[in-house]
């Protein structure tokens, strides 16, 4: 198993603070979540229905032509390498480390290089895996030059798959629009921006006979009943949408000057966290642990993501720790 944010009971475990007592900035996910109202007792009692109208309120939401509700992107990073024969596949890094990890395991020749080199020479590629905007070094994209980059492999009979967990802040850049070409995959996920990632559910956006094959492989039910009952309210709520687009792009300005201030200018970012590069990275999240403030470390590079503190006093105990150890 590959090392993620939100490991609270095991810092609990390790450092012996209440988990009461922890400022949890270890994950990419919203503080600000979507209100989730009461669930109804049917959600429960029966099995999952496909033609409950999540699939319309999904494609409007994405502005994709067909999706595939799926239990977390995770679950798509799995399955999809084992729906292709053997493939030279190049993975974004440093990045979401379950992509490459999933291609291996599904016997694939996996490169893992920064995107410059992805992009450069796409007829080196069967398939090319990119986060965008990326996990944790936030770069972008333009659509442009992706769409050249799928024509190219899709020519081949290759694929371009982008995960775009992290795009929902920013639609205009996403290419959901474009997935009804063949070999062209987007993997969106409702965790990071709606904060609601206990759902452990999400979408993949591609053209049918793909979505079919990966929907034979997963099986049926892979989204539970109370998780679409909640999606299908939260994709839909538009206002809420733009007030959250709004709050979390102020959150993630301010989080940003305030790593400034304490000699951790970000290298990169985007509205759900900021990325700090430093070669202590490893000193100071073991630092910020003992003062009960959880960061996600990176190793390759060394490396620290700071989430969303989820209010002004949260902000306040980050810049008191911050100023205890910072150099």
């Amino acid at each position: 198993m590959l090392e993620h944010g939100g490991r609270l009971q095991r810092a609990v475990r390790e450092y012996g603070i209440p988990a009461e007592q922890w400022l949890d900035l270890s994950t990419g996910i919203s503080p600000f979540g979507w209100p989730v109202p009461a669930i109804p007792p049917s959600a429960w009692q029966r099995l999952p229905q496909d033609d409950d109208g999540l699939l319309e309120v999904a494609c409007a939401y994405y502005h994709a032509p067909h999706v595939l509700p799926v239990a977390g992107s995770q679950a798509a990073i799995q399955a999809l390498p084992r729906l292709r024969p053997a493939s030279r596949v190049g993975v974004i890094a440093p990045g979401y480390a379950e992509h490459a990890q999933a291609w291996q395991r599904a016997g694939h020749n996996v490169s893992c290089l920064a995107a410059e080199a992805l992009l450069a020479d796409p007829q080196q590629w069967d398939v090319v895996v990119l986060i965008h905007p990326n996990n944790p070094g936030a770069e972008r994209f333009d659509p442009q030059t992706l769409l050249r980059v799928h024509a190219a492999l899709a020519m081949r009979g290759g694929w371009l798959v982008i995960d775009e967990a992290f795009m929902d802040t920013t639609p205009q850049h996403s290419l959901c629009a474009h997935t009804d070409r063949d070999g062209l995959v987007v993997l969106r996920s409702v965790g990071k921006f709606f904060g609601l990632a206990g759902a452990r559910a999400g979408f993949v956006c591609a053209a049918p006979a793909l979505l079919d094959a990966l929907r034979e492989q997963l099986g049926p039910w892979t989204v539970s009943g109370p998780a679409r009952y909640v999606l299908g309210r939260a994709l839909a709520d538009h206002a809420w949408q733009a007030q959250a687009r709004t709050r979390l792009a102020d959150a993630s300005r301010r989080l940003a000057d305030l790593l400034a201030r304490h000699g951790l200018a970000p290298a990169a970012g985007c509205d759900l966290f900021q990325w700090c590069r430093r070669d202590d990275a490893s000193a100071l999240h073991r630092a910020l642990a003992r003062r009960g403030i959880l960061t996600r470390l990176f190793e390759t590079p060394a490396s620290l993501r700071f989430g969303l503190p989820p209010d002004g006093a949260a902000a306040e105990r980050l810049a008191r720790a911050l100023a205890e150890i910072a150099p």
